[in-house]
């Protein structure tokens, strides 16, 4: 176990302490991020789906128990920050968001790598594939939702414009055209040879290492920012609640191929995705809690994620 972690959050520490001493730019953390997201991992999600063999397992054995407890975390996240501290609507969407949604693009990818190699690429590639469209179309009802609890005047866009905008956002996302034109790419039976498959696969190799070091980077902008308590409850639903009740899902009433089973929950153990921080940051309200959130539950997360692997090892 220590063979697999270890060198994955080394890599985030070193990202972390080169951001701290100032040995690049913030830019530079920003732009490499940018170049993950837009180049390498739409890379190597598509030549793992071009590639993939599904060995007759069906995708929605894996979808259905993960994101039933993606949504039954959301809403813990939502209503616990709500009630338990007395926030309103859109502190408790942050919460929601900041329980339920996962790093999976730079630390799942990465880690499934270390753990699995090639056995956990495919399903991994497949949550991840659903995962961000899922958490764009979720939080962008629920945001214009919040808005209009907490009677922000902001909150007012049809249903048309909303579904307008999602759909656009999704269309021009990278790993969206990557995903898409692996799963084409694969159903057509076309040839992954020669140059192109060369070029591809060097981007697509340095995708993880890259990936690991920018999350490090940005993790020196969020920091902990005061009331730790809930930082620390939104870090134990993501952490511990989201991967054992996965577990139990995929044990019982989801079974699937083991492979697929180990992936689903060291992707429901990842940490808390940027995105919660970018969506607290346009309602003004909640970016202490996300930021929390996200550096608590990747600092804890050395330890969970060691504990989820042994779990699953007997899967």
């Amino acid at each position: 176990m220590v063979a697999v972690v270890l060198p994955v959050f080394g890599l985030i520490a070193i990202g972390y302490a080169v951001a701290g001493l100032r040995l690049l730019r913030q830019e530079s953390g920003e732009a490499l991020a940018d170049f993950v997201f837009a180049v390498a991992i739409p890379l190597l999600i598509f030549r793992t789906l071009a590639l993939a063999d599904f060995s007759g397992a069906s995708p929605w054995l894996m979808w259905i128990p993960f994101f039933a407890v993606f949504a039954m975390n959301w809403m813990l996240g939502d209503v616990l920050i709500r009630w338990l501290f007395r926030r309103d609507a859109r502190a408790g969407l942050v919460g929601g968001i900041s329980s339920a949604y996962g790093n999976t693009v730079l630390l799942g990818i990465p880690l499934t790598l270390a753990a699995y190699g090639g056995d956990g690429a495919v399903p991994m590639a497949l949550i991840v594939a659903v995962h961000l469209p899922v958490m764009m179309v979720v939080s962008s009802v629920l945001i214009e939702r919040a808005l209009r609890r907490d009677g922000v005047s902001e909150g007012h866009l049809d249903a048309k414009t909303r579904a307008r905008n999602v759909l656009v956002t999704l269309v021009r996302s990278p790993i969206i055209i990557g995903m898409l034109a692996g799963a084409a790419w694969r159903a057509f039976g076309l040839p992954f040879t020669g140059l192109p498959a060369v070029l591809a696969g060097r981007l697509a190799d340095i995708a993880s290492t890259l990936a690991l070091f920018a999350m490090g980077m940005g993790l020196w902008r969020y920091g902990v920012r005061g009331n730790i308590r809930a930082g620390l409850l939104l870090s134990a639903l993501k952490l511990l609640v989201q991967p054992a009740l996965v577990l139990l899902l995929v044990r019982t009433i989801a079974p699937m191929p083991a492979s697929w089973a180990r992936v689903a929950v060291l992707a429901a153990a990842c940490p808390t995705g940027v995105n919660a921080y970018l969506v607290a940051a346009r309602f003004k309200t909640g970016e202490a809690l996300a930021s929390n959130a996200i550096s608590l539950s990747t600092a804890l997360a050395v330890l969970t994620i060691s504990f989820w692997i042994q779990m699953v090892g007997w899967l």
